[in-house]
């Protein structure tokens, strides 16, 4: 965003209170995942987020990439993968209560042996992917 022009602050969840988030026109959040859902930490930040309705927002969450069951060797069905990946949803869920707008969301993966990274090949297309949208909804 910011290499497209834009003024852009970024703020972890560890530096900021939520009820004291600076005025924007966007914010952008991003969870990793635990357990197929948003961190304890990142879920309890956005509940106790204090931010105008019709505020706009965007989210993003990383997920491990699918990887064969170890006992069948059969890959999960596409079903399978989106039941578990609730990290977008459940934020989802508690933005909109509060009023706030989604423009875009995005899933990036992480390698599936290692859940910490390092994020799937591709990813910078996918970051400009996210971008791309989260600007033409303005």
């Amino acid at each position: 965003m910011g290499t497209k022009g834009h003024q852009v602050n970024v703020h972890h969840i560890d530096e900021s209170k939520p009820k004291e988030l600076p005025l924007a026109d966007l914010y952008i959040f991003g969870s990793p995942t635990r357990f197929g859902g948003p961190l304890g930490s990142m879920r309890r930040f956005i509940k106790k987020t204090s931010l105008p309705s019709g505020t706009k927002y965007a989210i993003f969450a990383t997920h491990g990439d699918a990887v064969p069951n170890k006992k069948t060797g059969q890959m999960p069905t596409e079903e399978e993968i989106n039941r578990w990946r609730k990290t977008i949803p459940i934020l989802d869920e508690i933005l909109r209560e509060k009023g706030l707008v989604k423009v875009a969301d995005k899933i990036f993966l992480v390698s599936g042996e290692r859940l910490k990274g390092p994020l799937k090949e591709g990813w910078q297309g996918k970051v400009e992917e996210f971008t791309t949208t989260i600007l033409s909804s303005s």
